[in-house]
């Protein structure tokens, strides 16, 4: 059974990557050192050994709504979406209903 670290964003106007940030920073136990910036983030979930939240689970798993941000047409959402492996680091978009 894979140990994942699950992170729910949903209902939560994520407009900016600082808000991004902001959203994931306690529950992914980023350190105030934390670059907040693609690099960062890229360093965190694949190299590992930033975070000892993320590190002590074999899995991140972010659900975030279809808005603002990741409405679909932000590059910067690409990006970061692309980040994510889709196995170890899962990025998780909701349709709005």
């Amino acid at each position: 059974m894979t140990n994942k670290l699950v992170v729910d964003l949903r209902g939560r106007l994520i407009e900016t990557l600082d808000d991004f940030w902001d959203a994931v920073s306690e529950p992914c136990g980023l350190p105030e050192w934390f670059g907040r910036n693609l690099d960062a983030w890229s360093d965190t979930i694949e190299t590992r050994g930033i975070s000892e939240v993320i590190d002590s689970h074999d899995a991140l798993i972010v659900h975030v709504d279809q808005q603002g941000l990741f409405n679909g047409h932000r590059q910067e959402a690409k990006v970061l979406a692309g980040l994510f492996d889709g196995e170890q680091n899962q990025l998780v978009v909701h349709g709005l209903a």
